[in-house]
């Protein structure tokens, strides 16, 4: 198997550890290994969807990118039926919003907030 060396913060190593005893990986690589597999599996699942859809994209992310996100919100007008924007302790912020159009564009916006590096979380959900 191939070696592969990566840098992560210390407060992901921690969050690695934890769900490494949490769960009962026998190692830090097992979860990243598994992590790995969970994020493919939920870009092929993204990767399928086509014709109209409805969603809902949930994002963290700090205040001060607030700016940016709203910038990809404007150019993704024509698919945002709704908007809920929250404050949440430690100047952290809570985004719903709630899509309904072509699946093309609903993965677009999906992936410009992924791509942006400023988001600490982002989940679309196909109902």
């Amino acid at each position: 198997m191939p070696i592969v060396s990566i840098s992560l913060n210390e407060k992901l190593l921690e969050e690695i550890d934890r769900i490494k005893d949490e769960v009962g990986f026998s190692g830090r690589s097992d979860v990243i290994r598994a992590s790995a597999r969970m994020l493919i599996a939920d870009n092929k699942e993204k990767e399928a969807l086509e014709g109209q859809i409805n969603a809902i994209l949930v994002l963290i992310h700090k205040q001060e990118v607030e700016d940016r996100v709203t910038e990809i919100k404007h150019d993704f007008e024509d698919i945002v039926n709704t908007q809920i924007h929250s404050h949440l302790k430690d100047s952290t912020c809570l985004e719903i919003f709630i899509l309904d159009g072509s699946a093309d564009r609903i993965k677009k916006i999906a992936k410009m907030f992924q791509i942006s590096r400023k988001i600490d979380y982002i989940k679309l959900i196909v109902v």
